[in-house]
């Protein structure tokens, strides 16, 4: 099995087909039958690739007659896996980085772009100076967005919204594998227990510091062939989800409503928190999504969530009111682009138009609110407008509401009101992610 095809294939069909990196790389390792030293290898090409696309683009121009956009496709992924492996993976020797790029390009029928590439990699080997960043007192963004490949427009926001120390940690976060966070089932085992059992699967296991049943993983290989996982014992899910659980804090016998429930990670937790006792209603506009939710609670033996189709936007049918409402909103995913890095390439990442749509669902899903009961509005990015201007606007138009204090134990990287938290990767160790909460009084 050639491990670079694989990697190669599956940037393809990210660039090609706008395929998300997790899921292509897990169905591809699946396909191949990939063991857990091959999985590493192609793993750390593709997300190597996509971490650092922009800067690669940078070298090639450098060294390419040829523009970048006349490039033609399969070519110019072979150069950044090949750029890769040369400049920025230190175990694979020169001479495996020119001749299997070369090598690939052949095996694609790519015989007179063989010659190019082979002369650019060529070209990088011998050169003293390997490539040559932009001037960052002239221009202080491009450079940062060659160095860190993050697209200039995302840079500009968070050095304004953050400032400089809180941003430039940001951006240095991007590079680099985020931990691999699960949620023990208290409904099955205790983490003590699921972390001995890991143990004898040959997976490294600890607890969290930050929250209870979260354990950090290393060594997984595929999750789904534990039988940890089979039994239901564990599921993944990022410390920040688990702690925007935690702040809407369901009971046993509450009734709950995830409005945007898809995958359902944060609906699961619920039902842990409430002993598997109450009503939890996890709606979707997606069938397929609420099918992947049920399948999931079926594995992990919770019987206390219902799906149901509904659009939290514009769906205004009566409901009975809810101990605890979750809004945790289709957002624009910047809390976790190192998670997902192919997103940062995404045109119109920071829209206008998307606050208005988080808005729009917090205040249709707040009808929804028990008197004394509470309003959790969370997201996974980081950019003001998505976050606090959506919740200071909902309390300033919402009279009825009123800010809930969060003590979740962590610190404020950035100023905003008590009943928020924005938590950053590099200074909390989560994911990019934004929880405000507000108790309806009236």
């Amino acid at each position: 099995m050639n491990t670079r095809n694989v990697a190669f294939n599956i940037l393809l069909d990210i660039e090609e087909n706008g395929a998300y990196s997790a899921l292509a790389l897990n169905k591809s390792i699946k396909k191949n039958n990939l063991n857990r030293l091959d999985s590493a290898f192609v793993s750390a090409l593709v997300y190597g690739v996509l971490e650092r696309q922009l800067t690669l683009d940078y070298i090639i121009k450098q060294y390419s007659k040829i523009p970048l956009r006349k490039i033609e496709t399969k070519t110019k992924v072979i150069l950044r896996l090949g750029i890769l492996q040369l400049l920025f993976m230190d175990k694979v020797p020169e001479s495996a980085a020119v001749n299997e790029s070369v090598n690939l390009a052949k095996k694609h029928k790519l015989q007179k772009s063989s010659g190019f590439i082979n002369g650019i990699l060529r070209s990088i080997t011998r050169a003293e100076e390997k490539y040559k960043l932009p001037n960052k007192n002239t221009d202080f963004d491009y450079y940062l967005s060659v160095k860190y490949s993050c697209p200039q427009d995302i840079i500009k926001m968070w050095r304004k919204a953050y400032g400089d120390d809180v941003a430039l940690g940001l951006i240095e976060s991007l590079c680099g594998r985020p931990s691999l966070i699960a949620r023990v089932n208290t409904i099955k085992t205790t983490a003590d227990i699921l972390i001995e059992e890991l143990k004898s699967e040959g997976v490294t296991a600890e607890k969290s510091e930050i929250i209870e049943n979260a354990i950090l993983l290393k060594n997984t290989g595929s999750i789904e062939n534990l039988d940890a996982f089979k039994e239901g014992k564990l599921y993944i899910q990022d410390t920040a989800s688990q702690l925007c659980v935690k702040a809407l804090n369901p009971q046993p016998n509450d009734l709950v409503y995830d409005v945007c429930s898809a995958p359902g990670g944060k609906a699961i937790t619920s039902a842990q928190y409430m002993k598997n006792r109450g009503k939890i209603y996890a709606f979707d506009i997606y069938d397929h999504k609420l099918k992947l939710i049920d399948s999931t609670a079926k594995r992990l033996g919770i019987s206390c969530i219902k799906t149901s189709l509904r659009n939290a936007q514009t769906d205004n049918e009566e409901m009975l009111p809810a101990d605890k409402v979750l809004c945790d909103v289709p957002c624009s995913g910047l809390g976790i682009l190192s998670r997902k890095p192919e997103i940062r390439y995404k045109k119109d990442l920071i829209s206008e138009q998307l606050p208005k749509l988080q808005y729009d669902i917090l205040c249709n899903s707040s009808r929804l609110v028990a008197v004394g009961g509470t309003l959790i509005y969370s997201t996974c990015t980081l950019n003001p407008a998505e976050n606090q201007e959506n919740a200071e606007k909902f309390l300033q138009e919402h009279s009825n509401f009123e800010p809930l204090k969060l003590n979740l134990g962590l610190e404020h990287c950035i100023s905003e009101g008590e009943n928020m938290l924005t938590m950053f990767p590099h200074f909390h160790s989560t994911d990019g992610f934004f929880i405000s909460a507000f108790r309806r009084v009236r």
